[in-house]
């Protein structure tokens, strides 16, 4: 048993088992979408999240769930992040011990405000659990522009044999032993993506981004290192390097919300008309609740979280911001 079997057909996960299939692995993709299911298998397309990709041979979709999760040694958990506790319940009958676990959704748990690897563990807990982030947008890994991510686990030799599965010419794989630092960069930065796109959707410039970007930095290391990060972590790919991409780019789910929301249109119809999860939406909520618990100020978490949620106007929030007490950058 050497396959590698992704729960869920959305873009990240179809790109990551198309570059497997083509390193030569056996891939299964589930799916409780049939449409997704047949289009992959019959036209070697998944037309709904990564159109212009080719679905290799050696990648086939299946609706069987306890089939899928037997056949493989490596299981991927490519479901959005508020689903990755019901997955891990769903699969738990069908594992055994020497399964390994590879979360690729970025985000924490809203109730419970904990990292998506704890959840994992709790309801898993035979089980390794590895996490791979960084910034890698679905459409550039399928058509194979060159990509990095990170690897992270509690137990590293772990982290060590998926850096293995998944390093590729065009794909490299750093590992990095902080696990917290690698999971709450890479939820904390969908916050200020979201943002950017609002600021983008307002029609403010270059200017107005840089300040973003640099001050959601600054929220993502206070949050991420009061949370048991290394500061180091946040500069590397789960963090700065996640943060760029998504801000900049109109691959960003976050950043295309964001744009619709900039432009007067509300936050409900804004993920409707993206048609997928907007992860930064679910991690505002998660983080504005955790930076209160924890002390820790975060004021463009919590702008964004007065306009996601409070309704709020985003100009208003933006000059709140910006005459706020005068401080020292450092």
């Amino acid at each position: 048993m050497s396959g590698i079997t992704f729960l869920g057909g959305g873009s990240f996960g179809t790109a990551l088992g198309i570059m497997l299939a083509n390193k030569g692995y056996d891939v299964l993709i589930w799916d409780r979408k049939q449409d997704i299911i047949n289009d992959i298998n019959v036209n070697k397309r998944n037309s709904r999240y990564l159109p212009k990709a080719v679905i290799p041979f050696k990648l086939k979709a299946i609706n069987d769930i306890e089939y899928a999760v037997k056949q493989s040694k490596y299981i991927v958990l490519a479901v959005p992040s508020h689903v990755i506790r019901e997955m891990c319940k769903k699969i738990k009958p069908f594992l055994n011990d020497d399964q390994i676990i590879i979360n690729i959704a970025k985000g924490i748990e809203e109730q419970s405000q904990k990292r998506l690897s704890e959840v994992i563990e709790e309801e898993l807990p035979k089980n390794a659990v590895v996490i791979l982030s960084g910034p890698s947008h679905a459409e550039e890994v399928a058509m194979e522009v060159p990509t990095t991510a990170v690897v992270s686990s509690s137990k590293m030799k772990y982290a060590e044999e998926i850096q293995d599965v998944f390093m590729a010419n065009k794909f490299r794989v750093y590992t990095n032993d902080d696990i917290v630092g690698v999971e709450i960069g890479g939820a904390v930065k969908n916050i200020i993506a979201l943002a950017a796109g609002i600021c983008d959707g307002m029609g403010y410039g270059d200017n107005t981004k840089a300040a973003l970007m640099t001050r959601g930095m600054s929220e993502i290391v206070k949050i991420g290192i009061k949370l048991g990060g290394k500061i180091g972590t946040f500069y590397g790919l789960t963090g700065m390097g996640d943060l760029i991409v998504t801000c900049t780019s109109m691959y960003s789910r976050n950043r295309r919300a964001g744009i619709l929301i900039g432009k007067g249109m509300p936050c409900e119809e804004a993920c409707q008309e993206i048609g997928m999860v907007v992860e930064g939406v679910k991690a505002c909520e998660a983080f504005y609740e955790l930076s209160k618990l924890l002390n820790v100020d975060m004021p463009i978490t919590n702008a964004l979280y007065n306009v996601l949620f409070k309704n709020k106007n985003p100009e208003s929030e933006v000059h709140d911001l910006m005459v706020r007490e005068k401080k020292s950058e450092t």
